[in-house]
């Protein structure tokens, strides 16, 4: 029997249809296998599979003594999974609420609850993860984990905290809160205190959970190394604490101290003014922030006349009993060329190279520099380190600025040797004189004392480090015995004398240059010195930028600053039990050694 028209066309229409569905079947089998394979496998991976990170404690930082200055506090950010929230956990929330100390409304926010309900669908939600808290204490979490509410989830975190405060901020630094460390200890040894972070490659179920049986690889975290200072924390709140004191007495624009042991180049204390506290890191400027000791840089003035006593003792030129004619204002060179020399602040007429240096003398210093030759004090001021980098491990440093000879006018000499025509930090100066302290030899200036693992054993340990010896021991004694003059009642520094003790120093008055001019009224002034001076155990040194003093006069370095130090002293003398001095300064014992020294 013939088959029907109607029959055959549905037949083909049927076949047809099954036709193109199994070629848009075959199709999309071919494109997913074909061209979009590895896309896919990738989409699947990341959506099973996840890398979890594991962030380390961060290593602590501790004083010499052990007192904590920087530690790491573990916290936990708590939040809830949204798609896996079950009706059961929603009668909990009052117990939620009183637990991280929210109101109820607010956990019924974070859980997405639409007039204390739950929505139709919870995975129509977004995002899927809401904060609930964001510091929580682990043992406050772990009653609330008790309750076995699975969709509350937590995130261990670590939250950088200062105990002390703002002592010794410049010297630790802070870590902001992303976890950036930011100057200082904190950033200078970060290697060490970071530590190495952990992973875990593993497969990830409902509930954000791990499945520890799809576990594919581990990598435990690594706590960071603590680090010891040098810094004494008694030793800091005494300078600090005298930082307070000038603020309150002269109103400076700044000020610095910095307080060493002069044999090992070790920081017992550095204190800037302006300071920040690094708990509150985020409330302070850059001006606050600043360490001056290393950044700031100023002509030193007087205080760096011990570079060319020392220089021309040393080298033989003159000695102490050298009669230098300081009336004269003019100086005939070599050449015939007529150098005007500086003013002294009264006139002082012959004197001995002793006096010159114990009276401060500024003409009879530029003589002691005609007498080395531009040359040859050049290499003696890079002997002492200025021009240069300390080394001091606190992050951004300015090496000052110090021309070679050949950029040289023809006054800059006869104005270096008194401390102008170049320009220092405190920590340069601090340092020369810590050079005079020790017997002659440059140290580098250290503020870490060890690195240490968490059972307190030490990994690393930094000894003294010398640079290089600048002069000998004999030529160091006769300058110290010089300049316990100019630290005595009979000196420009009578306020840095310190009753039962023999104190060495300079002071140093310069004036500070406005728009390009030596201005009368703005100045900066310095003490840099040392005690006992037979036996000396801390060297001080003290600067203040534009002190202000209430009587109305010019901030010298003898009123702002030689106080400072005279405080400073007396409080670390119990401290360090230094013994006093049993007999008289060394000027007097020098002068009654030598009947003809100081004679005209």
């Amino acid at each position: 029997m013939a088959s029907r028209p109607g029959t055959k066309f549905r037949f083909w229409i049927l076949a047809l249809f099954f036709l193109c569905g199994y070629g848009a079947i075959g199709f999309r089998l071919v494109e997913l296998h074909a061209f979009k394979s590895t896309e896919l496998v990738d989409e699947l991976e990341s959506s099973r599979f996840r890398v979890l990170r594991e962030m380390p404690r961060r290593g602590d930082i501790y004083d010499i003594n052990g007192e904590i200055l920087a530690t790491s506090h573990i916290f936990l950010e708590v939040g809830v999974d949204r798609y896996e929230v079950k009706p059961e956990d929603v009668s909990r929330i009052p117990q939620i609420a009183a637990n991280l100390g929210l109101t109820v409304a607010q956990v019924e926010e974070a859980f997405g609850l639409q007039n204390g309900r739950m929505p139709a669908d919870m995975r129509s939600l977004n995002p899927r993860w809401k904060l609930l808290k964001r510091r929580v204490e682990p043992r406050s979490f772990e009653a609330l984990k008790s309750l076995g509410i699975k969709c509350v989830t937590s995130t261990k975190s670590y939250e950088r905290e200062y105990p002390q405060g703002a002592l010794a901020s410049h010297v630790i630094g802070f870590v902001r809160k992303d976890g950036q460390a930011t100057m200082g200890v904190e950033r200078e040894f970060d290697y060490y205190l970071s530590g190495e972070e952990g992973w875990t490659e593993t497969e990830i179920g409902a509930g954000r959970r791990e499945m520890a049986q799809f576990r594919r690889r581990r990598v435990t975290s690594t706590d960071g190394f603590n680090v010891v200072l040098t810094i004494d924390s008694y030793v800091q709140d005494v300078v600090e604490k005298e930082l307070s004191e000038i603020v309150k007495n002269f109103n400076p624009r700044a000020a610095t101290i910095i307080v060493s042991d002069p044999y090992t180049g070790e920081m017992l204390g550095l204190g800037n003014y302006p300071n920040f506290n690094p708990n509150e890191y985020s409330k302070s400027d850059d001006e606050s922030r600043k360490n001056r000791a290393l950044t700031d840089i100023l002509e030193p003035g007087s205080t760096f006349k011990i570079v060319a006593a020392t220089a021309a003792l040393e080298e033989r030129v003159v000695n102490v009993e050298t009669q230098i004619d300081c009336a004269q204002p003019i100086a005939v060179m070599p050449d015939g060329y007529r150098v005007r020399l500086p003013k002294d602040d009264h006139p002082m007429g012959m004197l001995s190279v002793g006096e010159v240096i114990s009276k401060s003398s500024n003409r009879g210093a530029a003589h002691l520099g005609f007498r080395l030759g531009g040359r040859n004090f050049y290499d003696w001021v890079e002997k002492y380190g200025f021009g240069a980098y300390s080394g001091l491990d606190l992050g951004i440093e300015s090496r000052g600025i110090l021309n070679p000879p050949n950029k040289w006018d023809r006054l800059t000499l006869s104005r270096m040797t008194m401390g102008h025509a170049i320009a220092a930090t405190p920590i340069q100066i601090h340092m020369a004189t810590s050079t005079l302290a020790n017997g002659g030899v440059l140290m580098t200036p250290r503020v870490v004392a060890a690195i240490t693992n968490y059972e307190g054993e030490k990994v690393v340990e930094f000894g003294p480090l010398p640079k290089r010896k600048v002069f000998s021991r004999e030529t160091a004694k006769t300058v110290t015995h010089l300049l316990e003059e100019a630290a005595s009642v009979r000196g420009t520094a009578r306020r840095a004398v310190v009753e039962g003790y023999r104190v060495a120093g300079k002071t140093g008055t310069t004036q500070k240059i406005i728009n390009g001019r030596y201005s009368t009224r703005e100045h900066v002034g310095s003490f840099s010195g040392f005690f006992p001076a037979d036996n000396p155990q801390v060297v001080i040194t003290v600067i203040v930028d534009n002190g202000r003093p209430s009587t109305g006069g010019l901030g010298y370095g003898g009123v702002v600053a030689a106080p400072s130090f005279r405080e400073i002293a007396k409080k670390l003398i119990p401290h360090y039990a230094i013994s006093p001095s049993t007999s008289a300064d060394g000027y007097a014992q020098y002068r009654a050694g030598n009947p003809t020294a100081g004679g005209h």
